[in-house]
């Protein structure tokens, strides 16, 4: 009997396919290249065009947009997004992410800014959050990668170096977050929108740099394999008008969608993270998060980051206390341990959060779903989330979108 290893086969693969394909090679796509995002309320008031990779602010400079021209590849190939951030002056841990749409939409960041349409409305069931699920002409924006930004990264360096911990040699220059997004291929091809969004409300803001890598097969046989995406629910407010969502505090979001003829290998994609920076808001409490599809859970969880301490080399603004502690140590004289009261720093940077930590990004949640074609009914739930009050500004930023290949 002859066996064969993997990459006999491979080559077989590539040496006995069918119909060669042409090849474009590796590329880089940068979108942004340290942008000054910041806010500038009255500073962008002017009607925004649709030139291509025409840099456009959003949302009082809140929001980079731009038009660009991605490949489009016929053999196989990996996408990944790379995002790179310095603070520019603003010294908080703030919400970001970046996310793409298709110029095809009817309702988008460009008509809605330029007050030439309206976000479609979902009546009080949705608590009148216009936008955040589909509807007719209208899917909300596909998230590419949620992250947090760090304490003050780069600007604060040289100013809080008297902060630097003994466990890390320096503070880093800038933080650099990366994840692989090739299931979202078929949205990254093309001509798209792709924007970035962060919620700081300061003048100095935030200098960023966002590009796309695609990375070719070398086989020539290998087609690119085929994908859809379809985005359901997204609730950070990206749109004039739209709120900070606390809704999950009062009751489940339901809504429905359509899974088309001859989807296979269904996969639902759920990013989550809780905020509220006050003493026992949701930022700093955990709490269950709960998916069901068609009255099934197939997501139960409480999204929860605990190593927040690794984080400390991206954070030279985070605040800064004194605890006391009992330590632990090894006495020169006697060779022997002892213990002692000390007193030890903790800085804000370092306490656990909901799903994410000051300087990290957010992984996706991702489950497969036995489902067929066909109308599919969702609920999301966070059973114990707070409500906003005069000075809690609880909500959760939730977006989620299904994949599947096509036969």
């Amino acid at each position: 009997m002859r066996y064969f290893s993997f990459f006999s086969l491979l080559f077989l693969i590539c040496s006995c396919g069918p119909k060669e394909l042409d090849g474009i090679g590796d590329k880089v796509k940068l979108i942004f290249e340290n942008e000054h995002l910041y806010f500038g309320p009255g500073q962008f008031t002017d009607e925004v065009g649709s030139e291509e990779e025409q840099t456009v602010r959003i949302m009082d400079g809140r929001i980079l947009m731009k038009k660009v021209k991605l490949p489009n590849y016929q053999r196989d190939v990996k996408v990944s997004i790379n995002v790179e951030l310095v603070s520019a002056g603003d010294r908080w841990d703030k919400s970001g992410s970046c996310f793409v749409m298709s110029p095809k939409d009817a309702v988008n960041f460009i008509s809605l800014h330029n007050k030439q349409t309206e976000l479609p409305k979902v009546g009080e069931e949705l608590e009148n959050l216009d936008g955040i699920i589909s509807a007719e002409g209208y899917q909300p924006a596909l998230e590419l990668m949620r992250f947090m930004t760090p304490f003050g990264i780069g600007f604060y360096n040289e100013k809080l170096k008297n902060r630097t911990p003994v466990y890390i040699p320096k503070w880093e220059d800038k933080v650099v977050w990366q994840q692989d997004v090739t299931h979202l291929l078929s949205r990254l091809e093309n001509e798209v929108w792709v924007g970035v969004w962060i919620d700081t409300w300061t003048a100095e803001g935030y200098s960023v740099s966002v590009s796309l890598n695609y990375t070719e097969t070398e086989c020539k046989y290998m087609a690119k394999k085929r994908s859809n995406v379809l985005p359901l629910i997204n609730t950070i407010p990206y749109y004039h008008g739209q709120k900070h969502a606390d809704i999950f505090a009062r009751k489940d979001i339901n809504f429905t969608a359509i899974v088309p003829e001859g989807a296979k290998n269904i996969r639902l994609n759920y990013i989550t993270t809780g905020h509220g920076g006050h003493a026992g808001g949701d930022e700093f409490v955990e709490k269950r998060n709960i998916v069901k599809v068609d009255g099934q859970e197939v997501i139960n969880f409480i999204p929860w980051r605990d190593d927040c301490a690794s984080f400390r080399r991206f954070n030279p603004g985070s605040g800064v206390w004194l605890i006391k502690d009992t330590a632990s140590y090894i006495d020169w004289e006697s060779g022997q341990y002892k213990e002692k009261e000390i007193e030890e720093r903790i800085a804000s940077s370092d306490l656990s959060r909901s799903n994410w930590c000051p300087g990290s990004d957010v992984i996706p949640e991702e489950v497969h779903l036995d489902i067929q074609s066909g109308e599919h009914q969702f609920t999301i739930s966070i059973p114990e989330a707070q409500p906003t009050a005069e000075n809690e500004m609880n909500h959760w930023l939730v977006s989620a979108y299904l994949v599947w290949d096509e036969e």
